[in-house]
C-alpha cells in the first residue's frame, strides 16, 4: 500500500514578512519613520525619518533573505546564553559540572 501524498498550502509555512523585511522589525521601523517627524514636525526630522525608512527597510530585507525569523532565534539565543558556553573544547569539564560532581 502506497504512501498518502498530503500537500501543505504555502501559506502554512512561509515566513509573515511585511514588504520583505521580518514582520516585527518592519512595523518597529514603520512606527518609528513616521512618528518621528509627525511628532516633532521639523524639515530635519522628515529627513532623517524618510532616510531611515529606505535604509532601515533595505537592511530588514537583507536580513530577511538571510534568515526570515532573526528575530525569534535571536531572542531563543539570548535566553539560553548563560546556559551554552561561548566555545568549548572536546576534553573539557564545564567548572559548573566538576562542583556538582
Amino acid at each position: 500500500m502506497a504512501l498518502r501524498r498530503l500537500p501543505i498550502h504555502r501559506a502554512l509555512w512561509r515566513p509573515h514578512l511585511i514588504a520583505g523585511g521580518e514582520r516585527d522589525l518592519m512595523l518597529g521601523l514603520i512606527v518609528f519613520s513616521v512618528g518621528l517627524p509627525v511628532t516633532t514636525q521639523t524639515i530635519f526630522s522628515v529627513v532623517v525619518g524618510v532616510s531611515l525608512g529606505v535604509f532601515g527597510t533595505a537592511m530588514l530585507r537583507w536580513l530577511a533573505k538571510i534568515d526570515p525569523q532573526f528575530l525569534k532565534v535571536y531572542r531563543r539565543a539570548r535566553a539560553y546564553r548563560a546556559y551554552y558556553p561561548p566555545r568549548s573544547r572536546p576534553a573539557r569539564v564545564d567548572d559548573r559540572i566538576r562542583k556538582q560532581l
